[in-house]
């Protein structure tokens, strides 16, 4: 079973992000690119995988695509995976103020 979390703000730019959820949660994020995703943050320990990108995603028509078409207000994502659900974690993503939780699955 894997808990994923979809959070969003478009009160925060992704570099303040990356800085307020690593001191937040004393994690240390990783500047990735991707073809599909366009540049975005990961950061891992064994036990959670969270990612910081822009909502709008380069497309392949000069026009930008969302990354989550069902909050097209929202311009910053983060995304949780964790094995069991972590109340912690939420608490601590909950209190950063301009971050929503947008969405929540288990899979």
């Amino acid at each position: 079973m894997t808990d994923h979390h979809t959070y969003g703000t478009s009160i925060h730019t992704v570099s303040e992000l990356v800085r307020l959820v690593g001191d937040r949660l004393g994690l240390v994020f990783i500047e990735r690119d991707s073809d599909y995703r366009g540049v975005y943050h990961l950061a891992e320990t064994c036990n959670e995988r969270i990612e910081i990108q822009p909502n709008p995603i380069p497309g392949g028509d000069e026009e930008d695509d969302l990354y989550a078409p069902q909050h097209p207000a929202v311009q910053v994502l983060l995304l949780t995976s964790t094995p069991i659900p972590d109340p912690t974690l939420q608490a601590r993503l909950d209190s950063i103020e301009g971050l929503t939780r947008l969405d929540h699955g288990t899979v």
